[in-house]
């Protein structure tokens, strides 16, 4: 590999919060062992049930992560963008795929093998640090959904889900008020999130529209008002209570 391209790459995972403590010499032994992966719109990662081992590091676009019953329906975890990992559980514990990875976007993603990952892992204290401190992300996540579950009604558990992705990676308009939610995201993906149907998520997003709130366009959520975003999602606590003491 020429200098110029090694530097750049070393420059680019030091950019990642999972690779930037790592010493340069770390570093460029790890960009050794990645490759490129580059996926289309709908295209599949990887599916429920695979057998694949391979981890995968994102470095441009958006990637969702859904379950499918065997009914074939599907219901969406989460959502992952420009440096987060996916695929790692099953490097880890050799299990098959637990959920099934598609593209909602054009995605470049890094990909290593089974074997190199766990080897870095084994051999580079720091990077094994910040992956744990990555996993404990991915815990605190959640508990934090299941916890949305327990608390609110699904109005409550579908602004929850739009003020968490506006904290990952949304795109301020106005200090404290409006900002930019790039979801990619149709209403029935986002019906699966929360359980509801997608009728029902229509109805509310216009709704959220008419008194102010958000606006949905073609998956992109523009937020309005976000302290009235948010005090309507607290809300939705009592009027979940409210309907539990029945």
């Amino acid at each position: 590999m020429r200098e110029e391209a090694l530097a750049r790459r070393i420059a680019l995972l030091q950019s990642m919060p999972l690779f930037g403590a790592l010493p340069e010499k770390e570093i460029e032994t790890i960009v050794y062992d990645l490759r490129l992966r580059e996926y289309e719109r709908d295209d599949i990662i990887f599916r429920q049930g695979d057998e694949s081992r391979e981890v995968y590091f994102v470095l441009k676009g958006k990637v969702r992560i859904f379950t499918t019953s065997p009914s074939g329906a599907e219901t969406s975890i989460a959502i992952f963008s420009t440096n987060d990992v996916i695929g790692e559980l099953a490097a880890v514990d050799y299990e098959p795929r637990s959920a099934t990875a598609k593209a909602i976007t054009a995605v470049s993603l890094l990909s290593m093998t089974q074997e190199r990952f766990l080897y870095h892992l084994e051999t580079m204290p720091r990077f094994a640090m910040a992956f744990i401190r990555l996993l404990a992300g991915k815990l605190r996540w959640t508990a934090a959904y299941a916890e949305s579950i327990a608390q609110y009604d699904a109005a409550g558990r579908l602004l929850h889900i739009i003020l968490q992705a506006n904290a990952h990676y949304g795109r301020e308009v106005t200090p404290n008020k409006e900002y930019i939610v790039d979801l990619s995201l149709n209403q029935t993906d986002l019906a699966s999130m929360i359980g509801a149907r997608r009728e029902w998520v229509n109805r509310i997003l216009n709704d959220w529209r008419r008194r102010g709130l958000l606006e949905f366009d073609n998956g992109v959520i523009h937020i309005l008002d976000l302290p009235r975003a948010v005090a309507e999602r607290d809300s939705r606590i009592e009027a979940y209570r409210s309907n539990a003491d029945w």
